[in-house]
């Protein structure tokens, strides 16, 4: 998608690129839980040469309402408490104008957009009149659907409000195909917002494009050979316990392992070599799912037209029989090469009762 080029400015000591070229590195648990939790996270994680901000959710924006949506303004409090215990910067994720205004309040040093707010522009016109007037260094976190114009457009909207220590972060992308992603990177768009605005920092957040620890080394050695100018994970005390993506975050310890590797440009076999692997699987299958689409449409039209000519009337029972062998055949095959034995016979149901609807012959018959 061809975004139109407009102008971005950018401070010129950014608080997202660290002028000796290294990373900027940002850690801290998913969510905010407890003051124990935060401060002993903290603690730790002080400790990993190059982490100098802690970030913790504090607003977990969850589809579905009985989940655990955040501990609140509680938390704030207890990031003021991190912030003055072991001197790092704070960090958090805001969703509309109320969150901003809360985290100004508790001196949160650098907010964090959330996907689901850059793809509301009304959202984003209200976070920016909070912020206008202030120094508060801003995030971007990349729409939740892979749409680039709608991520320009967030960014546009705190240039407008004299926002300029600015940057983004690719966190993933909500597709049609994400496996084994949790959301799918979709590199191009971070490529192509990067050759727009090159003074532009771009961060990559490792925890969430991953989604599990497995995949976290080679996403985030992925990011760096892209030019990202930082990394954020996930990190807790105990994530077995973690009340929100334990499978995501590392205890302090392993991310200490993990931040040295990346650090060090360590080669670890096969790691980009999988992420690579990983994607262009993913394209063919977004390719084949687009192949699937169209002759499911050129079916319909077929079918369509039987009905209208009434070349669909046989009877009944020789329909149903014609079914039940093109079922048991289709079953068969799907045994022996190992596909997904109830999606196969899902899909052929569907398509019966299509034909059915079109030719006047009730539900289905097949077994």
């Amino acid at each position: 998608m061809k975004a139109s080029r407009t102008t971005i400015n950018v401070a010129s000591k950014s608080s997202f690129r660290n002028p000796d070229g290294t990373l900027v590195l940002i850690a801290g648990p998913c969510s905010a839980e407890s003051e124990e939790q935060m401060l002993k996270t903290a603690q730790q994680l002080k400790a990993i040469q190059g982490i100098s901000v802690f970030r913790a959710g504090i607003w977990k924006s969850r589809t579905r309402p009985d989940s655990f949506k955040g501990v609140g303004t509680e938390g704030l409090q207890w990031l003021e408490m991190v912030k003055r215990e072991t001197g790092l910067q704070t960090a958090c994720e805001i969703a509309n104008a109320q969150h901003a205004e809360m985290a100004l309040k508790h001196n949160v040093d650098i907010l964090t957009i959330s996907g689901r707010a850059t793809v509301n522009p009304f959202a984003m016109e209200e976070i920016a009149a909070v912020l206008r007037g202030t120094n508060t260094p801003v995030l971007v976190n990349n729409p939740v659907y892979p749409n680039l114009n709608l991520w320009i457009g967030a960014l546009e909207r705190l240039q407008q409000a004299d926002i300029t220590d600015v940057g983004v972060i690719n966190r993933g992308f909500a597709t049609d195909e994400q496996y084994p992603y949790r959301n799918h990177p979709r590199w191009e768009h971070m490529l192509q917002l990067k050759e727009m605005y090159p003074e532009l920092p771009i961060l990559c957040d490792a925890a969430h494009i991953a989604g599990r620890r497995s995949l976290l080394y080679p996403v985030s050695q992925k990011a760096v050979d892209l030019g990202i100018d930082g990394l954020l994970f996930e990190s807790h005390m105990n994530p077995a316990a973690a009340l929100s993506s334990p499978q995501q975050q590392l205890l302090p310890q392993e991310l200490n392992l993990l931040v040295n590797a990346v650090v060090s440009k360590v080669r670890l076999a096969g790691t980009t070599e999988l992420v690579e692997h990983l994607d262009e699987l993913s394209q063919q299958i977004e390719s084949l799912d687009d192949e699937l689409l169209e002759l499911l449409l050129r079916r319909t039209e077929m079918s369509n037209k039987m009905s209208q000519r009434q070349m669909g009337d046989l009877q009944p029972n020789l329909q149903a029989q014609r079914w039940q062998k093109q079922l048991n055949d289709w079953l068969q095959h799907t045994t022996s090469n190992g596909a997904d034995k109830t999606l196969v016979e899902s899909v052929l149901k569907e398509l019966q009762q299509q034909n059915n609807r079109n030719n006047g012959l009730g539900a289905s018959a097949v077994a």
